[in-house]
């Protein structure tokens, strides 16, 4: 089987894509419980805190189930609590037969699932297509993989997890250690990737700081510093100007489409993860294609 994949892309493209669907599947599941079990473990650190400085306080009533994991239990109906069976839970197909809709209640089911699950599909067997069957796919599918979930969660709740920013900083250095081929847009060297990371995280950090100075706000969340820091490992620091570019326009797009069509306000908070991890996904995929012909533009 190793040596199909490894000699015939048709192939390896058509198996990354249902394994990117498959795990898109439970890409759902993180995005949707992460945030739950992290609030939980917040409020009962706060909790053990005040009640250790004699503070009278209790902690709000939790509603999730005392084992509540990414595993268990499993998942069901927001509205029934009617269990998801296995033959329910495949990955869009399910959804189509069902309509979006529950099985029990027929209460309607976000089309976000199945776009969660095509998305990872689809990028999964972009990079297969792109890098072939060596450990530049591997190391390519972890980086979309923590890209997808951080961003919904940015988007949903304005937060970046260290639980997701972290390991992904140590995947890119790591990355850059075992990744040998040239042709590619991960860091060259393991100095390129500790550079990426540091200046990756203090270019945000310093444009956080001297924003609130200016303005008296916060600008950016502690997590978007982290999580350019650990595109900066994968992609290496000659391409963080391109990741800061791209995130930037693209941010700054979307801000004014909101402004103008939605009708939002100015303070309106747009998280800024997800035109990170797109910039990132871009850079890694296009990045010396994107530079090149932007140079060779600018030099006629």
């Amino acid at each position: 089987m190793i040596e199909l994949l490894s000699t015939n892309l048709p192939l390896l493209v058509g198996f990354i894509f249902v394994l990117g669907l498959l795990l898109g599947s439970f890409y759902n599941v993180v995005i949707h419980r992460l945030p739950k079990i992290l609030n939980r473990e917040w409020k009962q650190t706060a909790t053990e805190i005040l009640t250790d400085a004699k503070c009278n306080v209790s902690c709000p009533a939790d509603e999730l189930p005392e084992k509540y994991n990414l595993q268990t239990p499993r998942s069901k109906c927001p509205k029934c609590s009617h269990s998801i069976s296995a033959i329910e839970n495949i990955p869009v197909i399910s959804w189509l037969v069902l309509g979006g809709k529950c099985k029990n209640c027929k209460t309607k089911i976000s089309a976000r699932y199945p776009f969660v699950e095509l998305l990872t599909a689809t990028l999964f067997a972009l990079c297969a297509y792109h890098f072939g069957f060596n450990w530049s796919l591997a190391f390519a599918l972890l980086f979309v993989s923590y890209l997808i979930c951080g961003s919904f969660i940015d988007y949903d709740h304005k937060i970046l997890p260290d639980q997701l920013t972290l390991p992904l900083v140590w995947f890119g250095l790591f990355a850059a250690l075992i990744v040998e081929n040239p042709k590619t847009n991960f860091a060259s060297n393991l100095e390129s990737a500790v550079i990426g990371a540091l200046a990756g995280y203090l270019i945000l950090w310093s444009i956080y700081w001297l924003f609130k100075i200016i303005t008296g706000k916060e600008g950016m969340g502690h997590g978007d510093f982290k999580l350019l820091a650990a595109i900066g490992a994968f992609v290496g620091y000659q391409m963080l100007p391109l990741v800061i570019i791209l995130s930037t326009v693209a941010g700054a797009i979307i801000g004014i489409v909101s402004i103008a069509v939605k009708k939002q306000g100015r303070e309106h908070k747009i998280p800024f993860g997800p035109f990170l991890a797109i910039a990132g996904f871009v850079s890694l995929i296009w990045g010396k294609l994107i530079t090149e012909q932007y140079v060779q533009f600018f030099s006629i």
